[in-house]
Parts: C-alpha cells; structure tokens; sequence
C-alpha cells in the first residue's frame, strides 16, 4: 500500500496528492513566492488526524512538516507530508481565569474578537490575520511588546502530537523542558494541535499611526530615535518608510509617494498618552494622523499590515541602541532619493517587558535587542533585476555598528541568510533545543532548520 492510500484509509481530512485537483490551493502559502510540492498533502480535521499522520509518517520514515497560515513560509517543501491546520478551527475563552484555548488553525482575528466580548485582549502580533501557533513557536513581537514583552511570554501550554505518534501536553507542570522550547524555540517538536494563551485585562488604549510626506522624514526620524530613548514601558512604536504605489486601493493622500509612518500604542489614560506623543505631531504636518483612543480589538489598525495574501520577500536584523549616526546612515540607503527594491523599511523599539524572561524560562531569543530592522519587497516577473538579497546587503552594510548579534527566529528571513538560524538563540539555548528535538524526535520526523529543505 502506497503511502497516500495509507493516509486516506486513516484519516477524516483530505489527502492529496500533486495530481489532485485540490492539491496546489491546499498548500498555497499566504506568501505566494513560495510554492510548496510536497509529496502528499494532509488536511488536518481533527487531533486524531494528526496522530494518524505521525504514525504513517513514522512507519514509513517520511518527513512530516506543517502548514497553518504560510506568512513565514520562505522556503518550499518539495518532499515529504504538508500537514495543513486551516481546518483545525474554534477558540474559547475561560474568562475567569483570563485564559483563550486555540485551536491550531486560529488566527490572532479570532482570538481578539472572542477576548472583546469580556474586555479582556491577548498580546498578538502586528497583524490579525496571522496564525496564532506558528507566531507564538517564533516567540512574537507586537505593537504592545514593551509593556507586555514577547507573545509567548503568554502562551501557558500546548497539546501536540510528537513523533511517538503519543499526544502531548506541555506546561509549567507536565513536560516542562518541551514547555520551554515551545515557547520561542519555533519548529522541529511536533504538530500542535491546540494552545492556551493568558490574556490581559485591556478594553482600550491611545494608539494608531500618523504619515509624514517625504520632506519630513528625516526630521522625523531623527526625532522618533531620540524620543524612544525618553518612553516608558507603557508605551510601544515603530517607524516605517513606505513606497506606496500608485494603485487605487491606497488611500489618496499616501498613493505613489514616499512616506514614512509612526505607529504607538499607549497603555494608559488617553490625555497621558496624548502629551507622551506630542513630539511627533509637533515634527510637521502630516499626511494623515489617525491616532486617539482606540479599542483594543482594533490594535491591528496600528500597522495596517496587508491582509490578501500576496507574493513577499523580508529580512529582520535586530539592532542596539540608536543615535544620530544611525539615522545619517539609514537615511542615506533608505530615504526617498535612494532606488531600493523595498516597499517597507521599518524599524520597531523593543527593550521593556521584551528584555524580561518568564520565571520558568522560555526559549526566546533576542531579548537584549533594542530595535528590530525589517526590510520588505514585492517581487515582480517583470523586474528580472530586482535582487532582494544583494539589495538588503548593501542597506545593511552601513550600518554594521549598530547590527546586534542577537537575533530571533521570527525575523530571520525564513532561514535563508547563512547564519541567521544560529543567531537567532544565544549558543546555549541553542544546544539545549536541539538536545530536546532529539529526545522528542529522535529520527528527525520533523525536520527542522536550513539543511532540512536541502
């Protein structure tokens, strides 16, 4: 018996083969540059779908990797079974003990909404419409991070499959050490299945973005670096340099030019957070300035990321502290003048409740950062000279002083910078992940890491 009729006389969801008619959208990532070609695609209807994946896939020693949302999917799986979560929906939430359960296939959109009915709001990242498992894995750094730190600081256990084909629950109390890698360690351990996230008490908050016109962007660049130094951690921003095609969907006021953004988030009396921001409005006129109170289940209005999934390619640094020759350098590679590929450029303040580890540990990395560096691109066919990745190093040369060494999963670039898998974790935590990837998957039925789509 073949491997796929194997999978189909064990499991309720679909399984698809490449001749299948449905198999291209059921592994279509949200970032469509990459075309996943697994050999066999499994959709997941069910906990008990996923054990019967593991076990076929241990039986027949073949590699099991997952897809939820494919926002982070950089690199194609081209061997092996997709497992997809899209179907494993449905979050509930434990008011009482401020607690949502979520369901593998989730996005942050329905967590925040089902959270609103109680006041209550979970720390997500800078888009609604991301999957919340894979984020959370990655460790997550939202528009609240100063104030409430990385997102999986709040994750408060996982149920997984593991290669054993056994379902595992991992918290504080049970199974502590795969705990600890679940929360930051990112991939390799097994297919969770479901998580349970601690959410805030949080009803609404000063915040939203202004937009400045091309001649203001190095006043306020300047401005925002110097600013950040004086923020409590009761306060989170970021900046970011657009190019904004001139397409009908973009607002007027912004389509074809060059603009850079402030986005904040205040968690406080709106008339404080109003004085806290008043540097930034008093740089110049703006294009736009949409921020004021706010309700908390609209946070992902702060950055506006694209919601239509779409062809992308990014690459995150993480940076120390800034000052005025940071912005001379950037500004020089970065500014409306210079031809780069990129649509987004943005820099994000960290440090605040993102330096501080849980008490029980995680395996987060880069919590001495200061800032993270983004950079994002379209790639276009009928640009066949855009290069993304000499393009980011000539951005990035200039600007070496003030690169980290640190770094962290979810910002590096999909695994495909050399290097950057490695220095997303201090060398430690590292060797203790791999160590724990090997006890919970001693044959690498999950592959994980840049040699595993070799």
């Amino acid at each position: 018996m073949t491997l796929i009729d194997q999978l189909r006389s064990r499991v309720a969801g679909p399984v698809l083969g490449p001749s299948d008619a449905d198999f291209a959208a059921e592994v279509a990532a949200w970032n469509t540059s990459t075309l996943h070609t697994p050999e066999v695609a499994v959709g997941l209807t069910s906990e008990a779908d996923a054990v019967a994946v593991v076990q076929a896939a241990a039986e027949t020693g073949t590699p099991v990797r997952v897809l939820a949302t494919g926002h982070g999917s950089a690199v194609p799986v081209t061997d092996g079974i997709l497992a997809t979560t899209s179907r494993l929906g449905g979050v509930t939430i434990d008011a009482e003990n401020r607690i949502a359960h979520i369901a593998a296939g989730c996005r942050w959109a329905e967590v925040i909404a089902a959270a609103a009915e109680h006041g209550l709001a979970p720390i997500t990242g800078a888009s609604d419409n991301v999957g919340c498992i894979g984020y959370t894995l990655g460790g997550g750094l939202g528009p609240l991070a100063r104030t409430y730190g990385f997102s999986s600081d709040w994750a408060r256990g996982f149920r997984l499959v593991t290669a054993s084909g056994e379902v595992v629950v991992a918290n504080a109390d049970e199974n502590p050490d795969l705990f600890w890698a679940l929360r930051g360690g990112k991939g390799g351990f097994g297919i969770v299945t479901s998580m349970d996230f601690e959410l805030v008490e949080l009803s609404t908050l000063y915040g939203g973005s202004v937009f400045f016109d091309a001649a203001e962007i190095g006043p306020a660049m300047s401005t925002w670096v110097e600013w950040t130094k004086t923020l409590p951690e009761t306060a989170t921003t970021s900046v970011i340099i657009l190019r904004m095609p001139p397409l009908e969907f973009i607002p007027e006021l912004l389509r074809g030019k060059t603009v850079l953004s402030v986005r904040f988030a205040f968690i406080g009396d709106a008339a404080a957070g109003e004085r806290l921001f008043q540097p930034i409005r008093k740089v110049g006129a703006t294009l736009i300035d949409a921020v004021a109170e706010m309700p908390a289940s609209a946070i992902a209005t702060i950055h506006n990321d694209p919601k239509d999934p779409g062809p992308g390619w990014d690459r995150g640094q993480l940076l120390n502290n800034l000052d005025a020759g940071f912005v001379a350098a950037f500004l020089e590679t970065a500014d409306p003048d210079q031809q780069v590929p990129f649509v987004a450029i943005e820099i994000r303040h960290l440090g605040g409740a993102t330096r501080r580890d849980v008490p029980e540990g995680s395996a987060v990395g880069g919590r001495g950062g200061a800032y993270t560096l983004f950079m994002a691109g379209v790639p276009d066919p009928r640009q066949p000279e855009q290069n993304f990745p000499a393009a980011s190093e000539a951005l990035l040369a200039p600007l070496a002083p003030w690169i980290s060494a640190e770094h962290t999963i979810n910002y590096a670039g999909g695994l495909l910078v050399p290097g950057s898998y490695e220095a997303s974790w201090p060398a430690e935590t590292f060797t203790r992940l791999a160590e724990i990837r090997a006890t919970y998957d001693p044959n690498r039925l999950f592959p994980y890491g840049p040699a595993s789509y070799s």
